[in-house]
């Protein structure tokens, strides 16, 4: 049964240094781990005011748990785990790799199992190879985006708050698609226009210009210029999907 002694942890400064090793205590504590891995801005020296600590907890029970805590006044996200639901995570997680992230980028507060360092190796690959959006995603993705824009323009007359909030789930829509469309991972929410930005800038400022304009009709003329630049459309196109065979629902055994 790991204990404190055993853990190590980084050189954060005043709180987070107390506040960590009070966190690692409280897992120690209410678990029985056999890694935890402490994640995020602080822990990678960029934390922003209202950030918090990513505590990543690996433990051989067949349940997972999510808690959330303060720590010497620091917010804490505590995510629990076993072996097989990281793994699982590993593998569903494909275009926003959340747990590969945190097991790659995270700090060994505490790694006593050698399954855990089998895991984080497979995450690094995970991370190395960005999924590929296939053309029947992509299509899909495209008239959902597409759709999106249209029934802003459908409802701005009589309701021009729907026109705008539709526009803007549009604009998020397609900010994120351009990412998946360029065989990359969708960053994270915050940093989400900043890498933007940096992948298509002409994109990245138009959603800027957008995000900070308060006309409807003008935020719709936007949302119809974004949508031409990623979804190439701006409401109903033909088309049709691959004919996917249905799976042959199972019969009671009998008794």
């Amino acid at each position: 049964m790991p204990e404190l002694r055993d853990c190590r942890f980084p050189e954060l400064g005043s709180p987070y240094d107390d506040a960590l090793c009070e966190a690692a205590a409280y897992v120690l504590e209410h678990f029985e781990p056999i890694a935890i891995l402490a994640c995020g801005s602080i822990v990678a020296g960029n934390p922003d005011p209202g950030s918090d600590f990513d505590l990543y907890v690996i433990h051989r029970e067949p349940w997972r748990q999510r808690v959330q805590k303060r720590f010497c006044g620091v917010a804490t996200e505590i995510f629990v785990n076993s072996p097989e639901s990281v793994s699982a995570y590993l593998e569903s997680e494909r275009f926003r790799p959340m747990a590969a992230h945190m097991l790659v980028t995270g700090f060994p507060v505490l790694e006593s199992d050698p399954e855990v360092a089998a895991l984080r190796d497979r995450a690094r690959g995970v991370l190395a190879e960005p999924p590929a959006l296939d053309a029947e995603q992509a299509l899909f993705e495209r008239y959902a985006g597409a759709l999106m824009v249209e029934d802003a323009a459908d409802v701005i007359e009589r309701d021009a708050e729907a026109a705008s909030l539709l526009a803007t789930e549009a604009v998020h829509h397609a900010a994120r698609m351009r990412f998946r469309l360029a065989g990359r991972f969708v960053p994270r929410h915050k940093d989400l226009l900043a890498e933007l930005d940096r992948l298509d800038a002409p994109l990245g400022r138009d959603v800027r210009v957008f995000l900070s304009t308060g006309d409807s009709r003008e935020r719709l003329e936007l949302a119809c210029s974004i949508a031409d630049q990623v979804f190439d459309a701006r409401g109903f196109f033909e088309w049709e999907s691959a004919r996917v065979p249905v799976a042959s629902v199972p019969t009671e055994q009998a008794p």
